[in-house]
């Protein structure tokens, strides 16, 4: 391989049958990456090579690789160290529980790439995962993709993946309600259901933390604005020393009971306030605003 510049990129997109790889794969297309699809590993070096030969026309590069490779987690051991010799090489792996991916399947009535050898589809998804479980303890980024829709996880790929030469951190915070499951691919979490309910206040109840009612009703309340201020104080140096370990993206999850009051006015205003922290980008999300 010709010496290759510091500036090529390459990510391995693999991880379960069913949890979003054609999707990630098409956003990142979009966003302007070189996508293969079930490349043989093999071939990679042979294509980072034509890249680096084709004068920076293919800085960003994508293989996407799934459970065929029988030594999967071998082969991609190997590729990936010998690639970062000249490149910047991630391992990017896609999750799901295996209820999800029944789910999926079911709905698509597609079988499983390895139902036939295990007997059934969730038989199938098992031996799968046992399969990949090294795998997904080595790679560089996990995404679970359980509670994504297909445009939750396209959202969450260009908020991974987008602008990576704009220096600083990228925060994504979310609202969510713990009755919905919490988020397992988040860096931090914060529980506000230490403050009163807006819920019990019969003139809020019908609205949410996007009111100015809710909204003053929260920050309000004892201990709320005390908590705030010494949270974002406890965070200033935290996003700082992620941006000097060049961690480019960060997200914050911010829960109460129900995703609707308490999680959504707090979110908003932990967004506003982190958004004037030196080279941090605040995005702002809340999912499950809106479900009964």
């Amino acid at each position: 391989m010709n010496d290759m510049t510091s500036t090529q990129e390459i990510l391995i997109v693999t991880g379960m049958s069913g949890a979003g790889r054609s999707t990630v794969a098409n956003t990142l297309e979009d966003l302007g990456w070189y996508v293969v699809d079930n490349l043989p590993l093999a071939m990679v070096k042979t294509l980072a090579d034509m890249a680096d030969r084709s004068g920076g026309a293919l800085p960003r590069i994508v293989a996407v690789v799934d459970i065929r490779g029988r030594d999967l987690f071998e082969d991609i051991q190997q590729t990936v160290s010998e690639l970062r010799q000249n490149a910047k090489v991630r391992v990017v792996f896609l999750d799901a529980t295996d209820e999800i991916l029944v789910r999926r399947y079911e709905s698509v009535r597609r079988p499983h790439p390895l139902q036939a050898e295990a007997g059934s589809l969730l038989e199938g998804i098992r031996l799968e995962r046992d399969r990949l479980q090294e795998l997904r303890a080595s790679s560089d980024v996990v995404i679970d993709t359980s509670r994504y829709n297909v445009h939750d996880l396209s959202t969450a790929t260009r908020e991974l993946f987008s602008d990576e030469d704009t220096p600083g951190l990228q925060l994504s915070v979310m609202s969510f309600g713990f009755k919905y499951g919490a988020p397992t691919d988040v860096d931090l979490m914060v529980d506000m259901r230490f403050l009163p309910n807006p819920f019990w206040e019969p003139e809020l109840r019908a609205l949410t933390g996007v009111d100015t009612e809710v909204k003053d009703y929260v920050l309000s309340r004892e201990g709320a604005a005390e908590f705030l201020d010494h949270y974002v104080a406890a965070l200033t140096p935290v996003l700082a020393g992620f941006q000097r370990e060049n961690k480019r993206h960060a997200s914050l999850a911010v829960g109460c009971t129900g995703g609707k009051h308490r999680s959504v006015a707090s979110a908003r205003e932990l967004a506003d306030r982190l958004a004037g922290l030196p080279g941090v980008s605040v995005s702002l999300r809340h999912r499950d605003l809106g479900r009964e």
